[in-house]
């Protein structure tokens, strides 16, 4: 099979969505936990000097033994009963045996559904709306195990001269969520794994903003083709566009006359392709067996029961509070309760301002269009809900009109200052007086004589002129008065002709 192919149609998702196969295998670290789920290690890894969270354990040194983090069991189980997934009342810990270097011990520490494993829970579902229809998507199994550490190129994968392994990262507690393949297209993959984040988020277990918390794996075939496995995607975005450039490119083989192999391949972000890494393995290749130095995990009902009492509300249960307690669209509860941190601002404004209409407008619009622009999720920028609820009482007492607030937002993104500081600083308060609006007008139907001749028949040179009232004053003029203002004069003159 060629792995030149790099120019592939671009297909739409009506096009390619019934005959399109798409499971996912969901990787996401608890963030929680203060250590590596068999050792003491601290989890605190990130920011930190290479392979500087390492003890015999994780490093596999002969002798030394792992324990199971308790707290590691208690969040899976959070996770499961949130998923509607069966908790096991006696799980195993499997090895998979493999000879790539980013695990210390040559084998990872993992769970397993065949041959007598049992992963910690089974089942469940997570339902997700595209294009305003509902679907479940299943999920498979949920199972505990370490992650691997970080490999590091020069570049690109395929042109790295070598590969730098940190294995800061070998051991912490890893959640693989795993779904049947329900889904059809790249759309329903994003919004399936941003409604997956929000619950955890929403759990507290994970924070899958976190550099490599929340990554994914997804194995994608064309009806009656071959699977192709794509490795380690690290975002939303990335895993669409990953998708539609796998889907594009299997059927542009398939249009040839051309096999696609069944293989992994590793997502290029910068290329924008899919590289094929190796064939794929099967599950034998990985010569699963029990892990010898892990005594089984065992779940009461009774745990079962109090974990069950400590979940806090979750996402679906958020949107119908919020339709129903702050009379906002269901779409927008949807679109505010897909991020916890989304949900949290929005509920802390609420506080400070009680119009959740406006909030909403303002968030669902404008900041998100700057957070989307930016690229950073609400956390990451400058605003806060006092910023944006004392912006909202500025055009509220008429110190600043909703066009000038257009402006003022992504300034206080940029500098996290204050709206009145802004508004201070760059002069932007509204001109409210009748007397500064009136001589301004005079100057604009001055300038504009053919406008001026044409407003007596033409509705559209009257809008004009107001316009060119608003650009004059730079927006700050009070849209109501210079409305007022223009169309007095305009009559004056239609008068006095």
């Amino acid at each position: 099979m060629s792995k030149k192919i790099t120019s592939v149609v671009v297909f739409s998702k009506e096009e390619f969505a019934e005959d399109v196969v798409i499971g996912l295998e969901v990787h996401c670290q608890l963030t929680n936990l203060r250590t590596k789920l068999f050792c003491g290690c601290s989890s605190e890894y990130r920011g930190e000097q290479p392979n500087t969270h390492l003890c015999p354990i994780c490093l596999g040194m002969p002798g030394s033994l792992p324990v199971a983090n308790r707290k590691s069991v208690d969040d899976a189980m959070m996770v499961a009963l949130a998923l509607k997934s069966e908790i096991a009342e006696r799980s195993l810990f499997f090895r998979k045996n493999y000879y790539y270097p980013d695990m210390p011990k040559n084998f990872q520490i993992t769970q397993y559904d065949q041959a007598g494993g049992i992963p910690i829970a089974s089942g469940g579902e997570v339902s997700i709306q595209v294009n305003h229809e509902n679907k479940q998507i299943r999920i498979r199994r949920i199972q505990l195990e370490e992650d691997p550490a970080k490999l590091v190129h020069l570049g690109s994968i395929d042109t790295s001269p070598y590969t730098l392994v940190d294995y800061n990262r070998a051991g912490i507690a890893l959640l693989e969520i795993i779904t049947e393949p329900d889904l059809k297209s790249s759309k329903e993959a994003r919004v399936f794994l941003q409604k997956l984040r929000s619950i955890l988020e929403h759990l507290g277990v994970s924070d899958g903003k976190l550099e490599g918390a929340m990554r994914c794996d997804a194995n994608i075939s064309i009806k009656k083709g071959n699977r192709v496995e794509i490795k380690n995607i690290s975002s939303f975005k990335e895993v669409e566009k990953a998708l539609n450039f796998e889907i594009a490119r299997q059927r542009a083989m398939n249009s040839r006359g051309l096999k696609v192999e069944m293989e992994t391949r590793h997502w290029d972000d910068v290329k924008r392709v899919t590289i094929s890494l190796r064939t794929k393995e099967a599950e034998h290749d990985y010569r699963y067996f029990p892990e010898p130095d892990l005594v089984p995990v065992e779940i009461s009902k009774e745990k079962i029961a109090k974990i069950s009492q400590i979940i806090p509300e979750l996402p679906d249960a958020r949107l119908d509070r919020f339709v129903k307690l702050y009379k906002i669209p269901s779409y927008d509860a949807g679109v505010l309760t897909s991020d916890k941190a989304m949900a949290d601002f929005f509920e802390e404004c609420i506080k400070l301002y009680p119009d959740a209409k406006t909030i909403s407008n303002w968030m669902m619009t404008d900041l998100l269009r700057w957070l989307h622009e930016k690229d950073i999720e609400i956390k990451e920028a400058k605003v806060t809900p006092q910023h944006l609820v004392e912006m909202i009482k500025l055009i509220d007492d008429g110190t600043i009109s909703g066009k000038i607030a257009k402006s003022v937002l992504p300034e206080i993104l940029n500098t996290g200052k204050t709206p009145s500081e802004i508004v201070t600083e760059k002069g932007l308060l509204r001109i409210a007086s009748r007397k500064d609006i009136e001589l301004l007008a005079d100057r604009v139907l001055i300038e504009n004589p053919k406008a001026v001749q044409d407003a007596a028949v033409d509705e559209k040179a009257i809008h004009y002129l107001i316009g060119q009232l608003m650009k004059l004053t730079k927006g700050k003029a009070d849209p109501q008065l210079a409305n007022q203002i223009i169309k007095e004069k305009l009559k004056k003159q239609s008068k006095s002709n």
